[in-house]
């Protein structure tokens, strides 16, 4: 993430890096000012735009099964990004030995996670189909014990971290 949460990756609502001379473009076309840019990249874009279903994964993925090509095109994409930020960080840091899935998605998105993960090998990364098959919610280990890096998935409670900050500082630990 930089300033905003808008760079990075493709979210449920956000767009995610893209053109800025796009951004302009359609500002232009659609007669957009600065407010109604911001709202579209970070409400109207993202999984939500591309697909034009949902922002939410599990909702995109059945309309994909059912034949929706916005929605097949939505998940190409993110699929994409996700790989080229795996591969852009291995290498800004010389490689790595480990990838972790965490958050709804990665947590609770076998099909995902396969698809993301599948063809790292370059990396060290032997993927373990049958190890992430089905498997959502659950800390879990995706790679073969032949691969030289390791696949997580790490659960997360993020209510839980926040609650325990709050708590913390209420009490002036923090």
């Amino acid at each position: 993430m930089g300033l905003t949460p808008v760079e990075g990756l493709m979210m449920g609502t956000r767009a995610g890096d893209f053109d800025l001379g796009a951004l302009f473009y359609i500002m232009n076309k659609e007669g957009l000012d600065v407010a109604g840019a911001n709202a579209m990249i970070n409400k109207k874009s993202g999984v939500l735009g591309i697909s034009g279903v949902s922002s939410d994964m599990r909702e995109v993925e059945e309309a994909e099964a059912n034949g929706n090509e916005r929605a097949k095109l939505a998940l190409n994409m993110y699929h994409y990004r996700v790989k080229k930020y795996i591969g852009a960080y291995a290498a800004a840091m010389g490689g790595v030995d480990v990838i972790v899935m965490t958050g709804g998605i990665g947590e609770n998105g076998p099909e995902t996670r396969e698809v993301i993960l599948t063809n790292f090998e370059y990396l060290g990364l032997e993927f373990d189909k049958e190890a992430n098959a089905k498997k959502r919610g659950v800390e879990l280990e995706m790679n073969t014990p032949e691969s030289k890096v390791k696949a997580l998935v790490v659960p997360t409670d993020e209510e839980l971290v926040i609650a325990r900050d709050t708590y913390k500082i209420l009490k002036g630990e923090l």
